[in-house]
């Protein structure tokens, strides 16, 4: 908008208004004149107290208020509803603590407020509506909050009192301030510590009194510290509630007071005249000093009674000294005393106290204590005694007097031993001119031979009250003799040992020591050794070498491992015992065998059969086997695995037709010559003979009774095993339907009538159950393997209809025919021979008996049934 001249004018009469200073608010209206029309000026809306919007009357401001905190806002209006724009300014010389947003009028606080330095601020506010301008100045109140602390003034604070004020005197006063208004600025005071202070403080006015009771002393205590807190009431700031304290501290120093008598220091008193003392010598000073440290007075010394002329003392420095020569002196001990006296400042006496002294008329020291043997003077005491003697016991053999030939207190003086501490005790302890010393075992644990063969003492006497401390010594020797008190210990608690089990008898195995400590015939060991495991052994009764019995002959295969007791003994019995593990090592002395089930073996096409052999031997590697196929005709047809024994064919064999065109005689047997060799050194080896049948799953899959033969061909004892079960089942079963029934009978005759007319029905016509278990071509073979049941009888009574009897359980089969034992030839290469020959089976659909192979089977089955029964001697 483009301003006249009437414009400029109005904006030249504000600057002119803007740079007075005005008294109270005032209000300048600057009319401009147009040539064509009159526009009025805007103006600002007085909301009054309280308003936060408006020209800014009457407004107050916390002093707490943030910076950056929106506190009032400007609100006017132009009666042309022209726009209008807001200004605030300050004095160059104050603080520009608002800025005013032109447009909105929002006033908002860029300086902190203290009303404590600046309780309101001064300010000009304007509006404009582009043409006209209206400025009002303004006074703004900024209102107290709570944030000062109170402030002690005129510190430190020391007082000086005398020691004798009277309790509840006054004694200084404390003053704070505290800049706040209102309660934030009311001060009140307290003692921090209220409980451990003998003052009391008046919390308004801040007067500190000693309370009421309580007293100074200035011996006792020559200052004391009291701390002062100082609170205001509290106050608002920043929207909580706060209390603000200072902490002043107020020195008490006490003053000292004529109130205490003089003390004497260094009591008691006790003086000396000795016989070479010369007359006016000083024997002992009495030194006191006035009880009030703070303000002294003159102390003057006397002697009341006592001294009969023979002593005086100085009255200024308390010296006592003799008058006398000590043979004049008419008593032994003199009990004198000393007064002193207090001289104040004016001279006039003051407090008086009073101290005993004692002086003793002694002999002169010069005689050292002297010790005595049974011959005169000695200084060293030889014994023999035995180690160990009992505790407490005098040692007899020594006779020691001692003697001080002074008098009095001079021949005063102490014993002890020096040496070994522990052992012996000396009496007396103090000896007064003469004793008989005696010495007493105090430690017999630590009198041993076997440590000390020799115990060397001084016996020491030392004066005790004289200042020379005159002393002499005595050595004191004691021999000791050995006894047997120690027992022979092994070096080692346990021996370990290890021997081939091949060693010859008399082979030494381990040698074990024990040590006695004793000396002579006590300290010579016996060996000796008992146990479970020392029948085999000897032990040298004076060395410990234990060695193999002659005739023993070790086996580590039988016992592989023995453990047995060594004693040490000496001549009077006293023993210790260890303990001895002897291990024996494995030698390779067995050869490997084969079991005896290796005769004969038959092979499913497609499917492995083992061998196995066992080596005796105890350790690795000598009982660890390797199997080899050594020889086979025709060759080229089996493989067998090292470590396991199975036999299979080889891979490029895969039908027994394959088999067939490789066969000489066209059939599927073949013998093996088998080896198995240990790993031992040297190595042993055995080999034995074996043949192999050979059939396929297709023979086999024809009867599940064959497949169950063939596969327990080599293991007869499971078939029977099998059999045992069945039967040991419809036993079972059977006893249990038996029991069934006689309950259920004994049951209903206790529910029907006494009397009855029952009849009797027709039995039933005998069952037979034929179970057709194997089925074989041979009748013969076969017929020992079909179960009949019997038919099943009937049982009428009066209590049932009819009831069939359990079954009898099934009579065990005839023990086989034991063959006669022939004498057994030594063992060298087991070899067991056997065969079977199996038969082309006949080409029908389904055969009614059963087929050649199933015979044989069965055939083969009862010969190991007969050789099992043979071997093992057992009744199935």
């Amino acid at each position: 908008m483009r301003r006249g001249p009437g414009a400029a004018l109005a904006l030249g009469l504000l600057r002119l208004c803007l740079g007075m200073k005005l008294s109270h608010p005032v209000s300048v209206l600057l009319p401009v004149l147009f040539l064509a029309q009159a526009n009025f000026a805007p103006h600002f809306f007085d909301n009054g107290v309280g308003s936060t919007n408006g020209n800014m009357a009457l407004f107050s401001l916390p002093e707490d208020t943030p910076v950056g905190s929106h506190v009032y806002t400007l609100n006017g209006t132009d009666p042309e509803g022209d726009p209008v724009s807001y200004h605030i300014s300050f004095d160059p010389s104050t603080r520009s603590v608002f800025s005013v947003d032109p447009n909105f009028g929002n006033i908002t606080l860029v300086e902190e407020l203290d009303r404590e330095r600046e309780d309101e601020i001064e300010a000009i506010i304007s509006i404009s509506d582009g043409v006209n301008l209206v400025a009002e100045k303004v006074t703004i109140l900024v209102t107290d909050a709570n944030d000062e602390a109170p402030s002690f003034i005129q510190e430190p604070y020391v007082a000086q009192v005398p020691e004798d004020i009277p309790a509840g005197s006054s004694i200084i006063k404390v003053h704070a301030v505290d800049k706040d208004a209102g309660s934030g600025g009311a001060v009140t005071y307290f003692l921090q510590n209220v409980q451990a202070t003998r003052f009391a403080l008046d919390r308004h006015s801040g007067v500190l009194r000693l309370r009421a009771g309580a007293t100074l002393d200035y011996e006792k205590a020559r200052a004391h510290f009291v701390t002062v807190v100082a609170k205001d009431g509290g106050g608002r700031l920043r929207g909580a509630d706060v209390v603000f304290s200072t902490t002043t501290t107020v020195t008490v120093n006490v003053e000292d007071v004529q109130d205490m008598a003089p003390i004497f220091l260094g009591i008691p008193y006790y003086g000396y005249v000795y016989e070479d003392t010369l007359p006016g010598s000083e024997v002992l000073m009495v030194v006191a000093m006035d009880g009030d440290r703070g303000k002294p007075n003159q102390i003057l010394y006397s002697l009341l009674n006592g001294s009969d002329g023979d002593f005086e003392i100085n009255e200024t420095s308390g010296v006592i000294s003799v008058m006398q020569s000590p043979a004049q002196l008419r008593r032994e001990v003199y009990e004198l005393h000393v007064q002193v006296t207090e001289v104040s400042s004016s001279g006039i006496p003051a407090a008086q106290a009073m101290v005993p002294v004692t002086i003793r008329i002694v002999d002169l020291n010069n005689h050292p204590p002297t010790f005595y043997g049974e011959s005169g003077p000695q200084n060293r005491f030889e014994l023999s005694m035995y180690e160990h003697p009992p505790q407490g016991e005098i040692l007899q053999g020594l006779k020691i007097t001692v003697n001080d030939s002074d008098q009095g207190a001079n021949a005063k003086f102490n014993l002890r031993l020096v040496g070994p501490g522990g052992i012996f005790r000396v009496v007396p302890l103090t000896v007064l001119n003469e004793a008989q010393v005696t010495i007493i075992v105090e430690n017999s644990a630590a009198i041993d031979f076997e440590k000390f063969k020799v115990l060397t003492f001084k016996l020491l006497a030392i004066e005790v009250n004289t200042p020379e401390k005159f002393s002499s010594t005595a050595d004191v020797v004691i021999q000791l003799l050995d006894t047997n008190d120690n027992v022979p210990k092994f070096t080692s608690h346990y021996y370990i040992a290890r021997i081939p089990e091949n060693a010859p008898g008399g082979s030494n195995v381990v040698a074990v020591t024990a040590v006695d400590p004793d000396t002579g015939p006590w300290g010579e060991v016996k060996y000796s050794i008992y146990g479970s495991g020392a029948d085999p052994f000897l032990i040298h009764p004076s060395t410990g070498i234990i060695y193999t019995q002659p005739w023993a002959s070790l086996d580590a295969e039988a016992t592989a491992r023995y453990n047995f007791y060594v004693k040490a003994e000496d001549m009077e019995g006293k023993y210790s015992l260890a303990e001895v593990f002897v291990t024996l090592l494995d030698v390779n002395d067995h050869y490997p065998q084969f079991g005896k089930s290796i005769q004969e073996k038959t092979m499913v096409l497609g499917t492995p059969v083992k061998i196995e052999a066992t080596d005796q031997d105890a350790e690795e590697p000598n009982n660890l086997v390797d199997y080899s196929i050594t020889h086979a005709e025709p060759a080229n047809v089996f493989d067998i695995d090292a470590h396991t024994g199975e036999i299979r064919l080889k891979n490029s064999i895969r039908s027994l037709d394959a088999l067939h065109n490789i066969t000489p005689g066209g059939d599927f047997t073949w013998s093996l010559e088998v080896q198995a060799k240990d790993r031992g050194s040297p190595s042993f080896s055995t080999t034995a003979l074996l043949k192999i049948d050979i059939t396929d799953t297709e023979m086999l899959s024809r009867s599940p009774m064959a497949t169950f033969l063939m596969q327990t061909k080599d293991n007869p004892m499971k078939a029977v095993g099998v059999l045992a079960g069945i039967m040991a089942i419809i036993v079972a079963i059977t006893v249990f339907i038996s029991t069934a029934t006689f309950w259920r009978n004994k049951k209903s005759n206790k529910v029907l009538p006494v009397r009855r007319v029952l009849r009797k029905r027709p039995s039933p016509a005998p069952r037979a159950v034929r179970i057709e278990w194997l089925k074989f071509r041979r009748t013969k073979a076969a017929a020992k393997f079909v179960l009949r049941e019997d038919p099943s009888n009937e049982n009428c009574n009066n209590n049932s209809l009819g009831s069939t009897l359990p079954p009898k359980a099934p009579a065990p089969p005839p023990p086989p025919t034991v063959a006669p034992k022939m004498g057994t030839a030594p063992w060298t290469v087991p070899t067991v021979s056997g065969s079977l020959t199996p038969q082309q089976p006949q080409q029908s659909p389904k055969p009614k008996v059963g087929s050649p192979i199933q015979s044989a089977l069965v055939s083969e089955l009862r010969q190991k049934f007969e050789k099992k029964g043979v071997g093992n001697k057992a009744y199935f």
